[in-house]
């Protein structure tokens, strides 16, 4: 299959009435939109519910602000201009300010917008901080898409990894092996380039975004084998979507799929509730027995699986949440806490840790590097708002 066309301009999907997509500029205006033909056709236009539509179709909704936009004070983890550094042993390089896929939930919406740049086209400042840090054992190439990226360009990045000794594995975050499978399967250059760096005792690991079962088509089966075949690993993470993937026999399924695939099952998340997504917020409760109802469908190899909490304060995993008590401990911690068990209340509506209540007992709100600004940290906050009841306290 050829590459496919990509598609900046909304007027562009006649699929969508006129009446609708003049209402949807005023989002284009603001937030970038991007879409290619193969994504596209997987989209049921007869279903106004699809779940792909949702997925990378602007709703009028993202204008309804509410919340923060970075939920997990990413800012206060830049050890220099484009590279995080939050917890001991790994770090974020931010690559790429461009997605593939501009999907609508997404965590760090703030960067769809025109007004904003926080990831670095020039990526020394992060490597050599990576380089001077002896206990950073693995880097998260992220953004925006590292895929996206000239291979010319990964390939800068990963000889300067690999150059690094006490660097081991290095993360690829991506959605283009469902997004464009072609960019992989095709680009011998690129899979050679992962034959080269992805060793045995090194290896490369691909961070998939699938969301959904429809996304593994037969094009993104070739794409893992691809991979696989190259030596690369690949897991995925998803985080769990009202309106999307919020069904229980829709996640077994994904499960299934990415297991028989070899797709290692990794993180469920709660999505994070930052300014412009609140459509697609779940609460506590909601999240955890959706999961759990997925994971009564599937093998021991789905069940892999943890349902996780991006939060300032560190990875936290939801063990249970059962009578009214979210059952919690630290996946990965920031004030290295790991394994730290928390019992809190968990009222019906709460949506983030942020909204149990004594949650603060747990964690310190970290102060902002300010030797470190990057553009991101000018961003006001937008007021927060009420949907029925109030998620984000």
């Amino acid at each position: 299959m050829a590459q496919p066309k990509y598609i900046m301009n909304i007027d562009k999907l006649e699929q969508i009435p006129k009446e609708e997509r003049e209402k949807l500029k005023q989002i284009t205006d603001k937030f970038v939109f991007r879409v290619n033909e193969y994504y596209l056709s997987l989209i049921d236009w007869n279903n106004p519910n699809d779940p792909i539509r949702k997925l990378v179709i602007p709703n009028e909704n993202e204008l309804d602000e509410y919340g923060r936009w970075d939920a997990s004070d990413e800012d206060t983890n830049y050890a220099v201009p484009g590279c995080q550094h939050k917890y001991k042993t790994t770090a974020l390089l931010i690559c790429s300010e461009v997605c593939g896929a501009y999907c609508r939930y997404c965590f760090r919406k703030r960067l769809f917008r025109n007004d904003v740049k926080e990831a670095m086209s020039d990526v020394d400042p992060g490597l050599e901080y990576i380089a001077n840090t002896p206990e950073i054992n693995n880097v998260l190439l992220t953004g925006g898409d590292p895929l996206i990226l000239a291979t010319k360009k990964l390939r800068y990045i990963l000889e300067k990894l690999r150059a690094i000794d006490h660097v081991k594995i290095i993360r690829i975050g991506s959605k283009l092996p469902v997004f464009n499978p072609m960019r992989i399967y095709e680009d011998e250059e690129l899979l050679n380039l992962i034959r080269e760096f992805s060793t045995p005792e090194k290896r490369i690991y691909i961070m998939a975004h699938i969301n959904h079962p429809v996304e593994i088509t037969d094009e993104a089966r070739k794409g893992f084998q691809a991979l696989h075949d190259a030596g690369a690993i690949v897991v995925n993470q998803t985080p769990v979507l009202r309106g999307i993937n919020d069904d229980p026999v829709v996640l077994g399924e994904l499960l299934d799929k990415l297991s028989w695939a070899g797709v290692t099952p990794y993180y469920f998340f709660v999505n994070r509730p930052v300014a412009g997504n609140k459509d697609f917020v779940l609460s506590l409760e909601e999240v955890y027995n959706i999961v759990e109802g997925a994971k009564a469908r599937t093998s021991g190899l789905g069940k892999r699986v943890r349902l996780s909490m991006s939060h300032t304060s560190g990875k936290i995993e939801i063990l249970a949440i059962e009578n009214g008590k979210a059952y919690l401990k630290y996946h990965q911690s920031r004030d290295n806490e790991y394994g730290k068990f928390m019992v809190l209340d968990c009222p019906k509506d709460a949506a983030w840790f942020d909204d149990l209540p004594g949650n603060e007992q747990y964690w310190t709100k970290p102060t902002k590097r300010t030797d470190k600004v990057v553009s991101v940290n000018e961003l006001p906050d937008v007021p927060q708002a009420k949907k029925g009841k109030e998620l984000v306290k």
